[in-house]
């Protein structure tokens, strides 16, 4: 199985691309984890605050692989423990499913990326900056993972 996250950003500071390195390396050859980068949209002062979260969804939603199961981060989602999250991986792999999990930028996801996710996920019902749900999320999935292996990392 393969897991991408696809998340708006690629001016990442270094702690974050080797906090997620570090998760993703970790991941067995049966289920790897991958970030694909999508550049954020130009924020001026005049900026149309709508119209970059549209602008951006668009690149988001060209990015996904169709026959995947669509996951958002979204504060308004589903809330999984960790256990719950192990059993939907679990069965994503049954499905024999990739995975794209798609990260919107500062101001979110477009209405259009949310109507195109099978699942909406929520990491929290805090405001969580955007660079930093993508080690939360290397994380949380890696424990899963190790949680179906019994691999002693969830203890």
């Amino acid at each position: 199985m393969l897991i991408r996250l696809i998340a708006i950003g690629t001016k990442m500071p270094n702690w974050i691309k080797q906090g997620f390195a570090d998760y993703a390396k970790r991941f067995p050859a049966s289920c790897q984890l991958e970030l694909v980068e999508i550049p954020a949209e130009k924020r001026t002062k005049n900026s149309v605050l709508k119209q970059l979260i549209e602008q951006e969804g668009k690149k988001l939603i060209a990015a996904i692989k169709p026959t995947n199961h669509i996951i958002a981060l979204e504060i308004k989602g589903q809330m999984w423990n960790t256990e719950q999250l192990a059993v939907h991986l679990k069965n994503w792999q049954a499905e024999r499913r990739n995975i794209d999990l798609i990260i919107g930028g500062p101001n979110g996801l477009s209405q259009s990326c949310l109507q195109k996710a099978e699942t909406q996920w929520s990491l929290s019902p805090l405001t969580l900056p955007h660079p930093l749900v993508r080690v939360l999320v290397a994380e949380q999935l890696y424990r899963a993972v190790s949680l179906l292996q019994n691999h002693p990392y969830h203890r």
